[in-house]
Formats: structure tokens, sequence, C-alpha cells
């Protein structure tokens, strides 16, 4: 077993939160020049993100499950919490929009 450098995964850690934070800027972007989609291209945008991240991280447990050599058990975990942090994120995004149409269209006009 080859030992885990905590370093080295902090750094890659840090450049996928970059390359997020950097993704949301041009989502925001797109949004203020109004060449963005409606919110059900964006939600479905997010959807299919959410679904590959855990994707891989299923398939990264599998391959540790089957012994795979180059697969750490550091990976998998932290895949596994990205997974579920999406997927938490996804479902507040969701419950919060029904709570907006909900109280929509409760409203008296």
């Amino acid at each position: 077993m080859t030992a885990v450098d905590p370093q080295a995964a902090a750094t890659s850690l840090i450049a996928q939160l970059d390359s997020m934070r950097d993704n949301a800027a041009g989502l925001q972007a797109d949004r203020k020049a109004g060449s963005g989609g409606d919110f059900s291209a964006v939600f479905r945008q997010y959807i299919d993100q959410v679904n590959s991240v855990q994707q891989q991280a299923t398939a990264l447990a599998a391959d540790f499950e089957s012994g795979a050599r180059d697969v750490q058990l550091l990976d998998v975990m932290v895949s596994l919490q990205k997974s579920r942090i999406a997927f938490e994120a996804l479902t507040q995004v969701r419950n919060r929009f029904l709570s907006a149409y909900q109280e929509i269209m409760n409203m008296q006009v």
C-alpha cells in the first residue's frame, strides 16, 4: 500500500474547488449577459453534473472493492463525500424552488 501525500491531495482538492468556482462564475456571467438559458435548462445541467459525480464515486468505490492497486481509500472517501454534498445541494435547490413555487401559487391576485 502506498502512502497518501496529504499535500498533493489538498492541492488537488483546491484545484477542483477553483474549477467549480470558475464554472459557477461563468454561469453567472452568462446569466447577466442575457444569453443564459431558463431555469429548467440550468437545473437539468446541474442534475447531469450531480449524476456524473455520483457515477464516478460509485465506479471508484467498485474499483477499490475489487482490489485495484491504483485506487486509495482516501480517494474513495473524498469522492463519496463530494457525491453526497452535491446531492444534498441539489435537494436543497429543489426544496427552495418548490417552496417559492408554492408561495407564488398561494398569492392572491
